[in-house]
C-alpha cells in the first residue's frame, strides 16, 4: 500500500485541481491576482532560487528591487507560457535539485504556503464554505499560526492572544501590552487571520 501523501502535497494537488477546473482569470484572495498570476508565483518559487529573497523582503524598503525582480519572472511565465502548461508544472511541484523536493524540508516549508494558496482560491469563489479539516491537521497548523500571529501581533497595538475555538481549547498569547485583542478560531482560520486574509477568515475578534 502507498504511503499517505504529506499535507503539504495533497495540498498542492487539491490546488492543482482547482486551478484546472477554474482557468486562468478566476480571482483570488491576494490582492491583484488572478488564478494565473498565482499560479505562476508557485512555479516561480518552486523553481527559481533567485526570486526567493524577493518574496520574504517585499515588505522592506530594501526588499523593494528583489521584490520587483520576483514579479517580473512570474509575469514573463504567466505571459509566455500557457496555462495548462503552468498548472501542470503547480501540480508536478520543484524539480528534484531543489531543497523544496526534499521531504523534510517539502513538509516544513510547503505545508503552510499551500494550505494558504488553496483557501486563497477556494474562498474567492462564490459559495465557499470552511473545510472540515480532520483534528491532526488542525493540530499540525497551529504552530504555524502562531509564527504567523507574532509577526501580526509585531504591527498591532497591545497583544494578541489567538484561541483555538475547538475541544483542545489552547491559547497562546502574543506581546505584553494593552489592547489585548483575542481571536477564536480553529487554527487554519487563525492563520489565515494573521496571514493578512481577515475578510475571509472565519475568526471571533473581541
Amino acid at each position: 500500500m502507498p504511503p499517505s501523501p504529506t499535507l503539504a502535497r495533497s495540498e498542492r494537488a487539491h490546488l492543482a485541481d482547482l486551478l484546472d477546473e477554474l482557468g486562468p482569470d478566476a480571482p483570488t484572495c491576494c490582492d491583484g491576482w488572478d488564478t494565473a498570476h498565482l499560479a505562476a508565483h508557485v512555479v516561480v518559487r518552486d523553481r527559481r532560487p533567485d526570486a526567493g529573497p524577493g518574496f520574504g523582503l517585499e515588505r522592506f524598503r530594501v526588499g523593494q528591487p528583489l521584490a520587483a525582480w520576483s514579479h517580473h519572472l512570474e509575469d514573463r511565465l504567466r505571459t509566455s507560457t500557457p496555462y495548462a502548461e503552468v498548472v501542470d508544472r503547480v501540480r508536478s511541484g520543484p524539480p528534484s535539485w531543489s531543497p523544496l523536493a526534499w521531504p523534510s524540508v517539502d513538509s516544513a516549508v510547503n505545508r503552510t504556503e499551500f494550505v494558504i494558496h488553496h483557501e486563497d482560491v477556494r474562498r474567492a469563489q462564490p459559495g465557499w464554505a470552511p473545510r472540515a479539516l480532520p483534528v491532526r491537521v488542525q493540530d499540525s497548523l497551529w504552530g504555524a499560526a502562531v509564527l504567523f500571529g507574532r509577526a501580526a501581533a509585531a504591527t498591532r497595538p497591545g497583544s494578541l492572544v489567538l484561541r483555538r475555538s475547538d475541544a483542545t481549547g489552547v491559547s497562546k498569547r502574543l506581546g505584553t501590552g494593552e489592547p489585548v485583542t483575542t481571536l477564536t478560531g480553529e487554527p487554519l482560520e487563525l492563520l489565515l487571520w494573521a496571514s493578512g486574509r481577515e475578510k475571509v477568515a472565519r475568526v471571533q475578534v473581541s
